[in-house]
Order: structure tokens, then C-alpha cells, then sequence
């Protein structure tokens, strides 16, 4: 994508950001968005390269962490219910129905360009929320991002910022959250204390 733009990948980083909410949220088409930011970069875009970048955008995003996986199905195989919110666009909802079959395990699916609301707006939130019948203190919200995080916890969830497994695994653990991520030297999940719904 950065030699497409013909930009350094720090400058590629804040023209893919400076219009990518209303993406994400469905306010603008792939076409805008990608016309925009070659337009910001001083670009002609060839005959055919939108298509190539729509699909280099949602391979980009399309690697699936198995470990997590395997941890949202033990969680949701419990008495736990769980719910996917995700900021995504179009071609990557598109793409996540048609590709990831674990999707069908979660009770409730909230994508930000198929509510028009992205995150950290508390609507969203709330929206999942009512998605899966819980109120926010009933809840954990995981993700990898802290605006995110802070704007659960001002809700009233309780939240963690993912930045890996292992961090993960010790936050659930003081939660008291019921049930772990596989440890990575071990293929049997750690079972800590019951805990609430969320």
C-alpha cells in the first residue's frame, strides 16, 4: 500500500487514519475513501488499483488469532454470554461472514458499518449491550486499543486492553474471570473462580 501512495509508511499511516472513521463507520463508500487518500498523497490511482487495495486492506485484517479463538468458544460454550464489536467496514464485514465460522459461536454480532456508529461512541456500546441482554457492569469488554477501553469503563464495564495473551490470561485472573486463555506450554484451559455473565 505505502509504495502505491508513493509515501513513507509513517505519512501512509496518517492518510490511512485522517478519513478512516467514516469508513468504518459506512458514511463513506470504499471508492471516497481510497480516491481521498490518493488525493492527499498527491497520487493518480491506476485503472484497477481500487480493487487491489480493497483487497490488500482486508487481508491486512484478516488474520485470525487462534488462541483467542479457542478462548471466545470455551467462554461462550459456558453459561457466558459473549458478543463480538468491532469497528469494520463494508468488504471486511463481507469478508468476516463469509470466512470466519467461529462468528456463529457469539450470542450477538455488533459491526460499526452496519450501525453506523463506531467506537468509542457509548452507542455502540450500548448497542452490543442490549445485543446480548447485560448491563454494563455485568460486562467485560476486551480490546486492543486504551480510547476504546476508557470509554467502556466510563459506561460502567469492566474493561482490559489487550496487548498479548499472557497479559491478557494475568488480567483475567484478578477479574476472577471464570475461565482463561490456553497457556501457550499447556493445551488445557486454567480454570479460575466462577464469575458474572458478561
Amino acid at each position: 500500500m505505502v509504495s502505491t501512495f508513493r509515501v513513507e509508511p509513517e505519512q501512509f499511516s496518517q492518510l490511512w487514519g485522517r478519513n478512516r472513521d467514516l469508513y468504518d463507520r459506512g458514511d463513506m463508500s470504499p471508492e471516497r475513501y481510497w480516491s481521498l487518500l490518493a488525493q492527499n498523497a498527491g497520487v493518480m490511482l491506476e485503472l484497477g488499483k481500487l480493487e487491489q487495495l480493497r483487497r490488500w486492506d482486508v487481508e491486512m485484517w484478516a488474520h485470525e488469532n487462534r488462541a483467542m479463538v479457542e478462548w471466545a468458544r470455551q467462554v461462550g460454550s459456558s453459561e457466558i454470554k459473549t458478543a463480538v464489536l468491532s469497528n469494520m467496514h463494508r468488504d471486511m464485514i463481507a469478508y468476516a461472514r463469509a470466512n470466519f465460522a467461529w462468528l456463529g459461536g457469539f450470542d450477538h454480532l455488533t459491526f460499526s458499518a452496519e450501525v453506523r456508529l463506531i467506537k468509542p461512541d457509548p452507542a455502540i456500546y450500548e448497542h452490543s449491550l442490549r445485543g446480548v441482554g447485560v448491563q454494563p457492569a455485568e460486562a467485560l469488554f476486551v480490546d486492543d486499543r486504551e480510547t476504546n477501553v476508557q470509554a467502556a469503563r466510563a459506561l460502567g464495564m469492566h474493561a482490559i486492553r489487550f496487548e498479548s495473551e499472557s497479559q491478557l490470561k494475568d488480567d483475567l485472573g484478578q477479574l476472577g474471570f471464570s475461565i482463561l486463555p490456553l497457556d501457550t506450554n499447556s493445551s488445557r484451559p486454567r480454570i479460575a473462580a466462577p464469575s458474572r455473565n458478561g
